[in-house]
């Protein structure tokens, strides 16, 4: 199945919080400023535009599943970066990359041994990987109210949640060095419980339903929760190709 599409707009709106995520994730990436760099599920370009500052003699590559993400990241970026729809698991980049940066993203990408591997064959010898995405435990209490409200059966959900010690036992085995994978929670506030919860965690729930019950099954699933937080536990992810 094709990554699905996004309410651009609206995650242009509430992506604060995954955008500040974002710009921790940047910050662990050495650059000197003349690099070819790939950002793997660019969103609509928030991140992204950070990342442009930082290689002022370098080239920026942005992909992203959705069609609307991509046209959002295009109209912020213009001719900054190169940016085009790609599903992870059918990646090709050409010239390879020196480095790839991902936030919020490897969690919705069902084949993880699969994905690392198109990572690793779109970088250079030597390229880096820096990422962060959902974590074994992330939104536990959310997946907890979506089971109590109990509409969707026996589908498992969307999310493909990762401990820190499986995928560093992954990305070994399929030839990454310089392995450092850990987690740690985040909680989040979200100015707009019932938009946020739409957008950025429930659209592919949401996809499921008939449009007159999507909004009453956001709201049910929030009134599940002590407190509409929403707790986040953050996958992080160093790697290297090797040289």
């Amino acid at each position: 199945m094709p990554p699905r599409d996004w309410n651009a707009t609206s995650y242009e709106q509430v992506s604060a919080p995954l955008e500040a995520m974002g710009r921790d994730v940047l910050d662990r990436l050495e650059l000197r400023g003349d690099e070819r760099v790939l950002d793997a599920g660019c969103g609509t370009g928030r991140v992204t535009a950070a990342l442009v500052e930082r290689l002022p003699r370098g080239e920026v590559v942005a992909v992203d599943g959705s069609p609307a993400m991509v046209e959002q990241a295009r109209e912020r970026l213009g001719a900054s970066a190169e940016v085009f729809v790609a599903d992870l698991l059918e990646l090709e980049v050409d010239p390879p990359v020196d480095a790839i940066l991902s936030t919020a993203t490897f969690h919705w990408i069902p084949d993880h041994d699969r994905l690392f591997a198109r990572l690793f064959a779109a970088l250079n010898p030597g390229g880096r990987l820096v990422a962060q995405c959902g974590g074994a435990g992330n939104v536990a209490q959310v997946q907890e109210a979506i089971q109590r409200v109990g509409t969707f059966g026996d589908w498992p959900g969307p999310w493909n949640f990762q401990s820190p010690a499986d995928t560093e036992a992954r990305l070994r085995r399929l030839g990454w060095v310089d392995v450092w994978t850990w987690s740690f929670p985040v909680p989040v506030t979200p100015e707009d419980p019932h938009e946020y919860f739409a957008t950025v965690i429930l659209g592919s729930h949401l996809e499921r339903l008939d449009p007159g019950e999507r909004d009453a099954f956001v709201d049910a699933v929030i009134a599940e929760l002590d407190t509409p937080v929403v707790e986040y536990i953050r996958l992080n992810i160093l790697a290297r190709r090797p040289s």
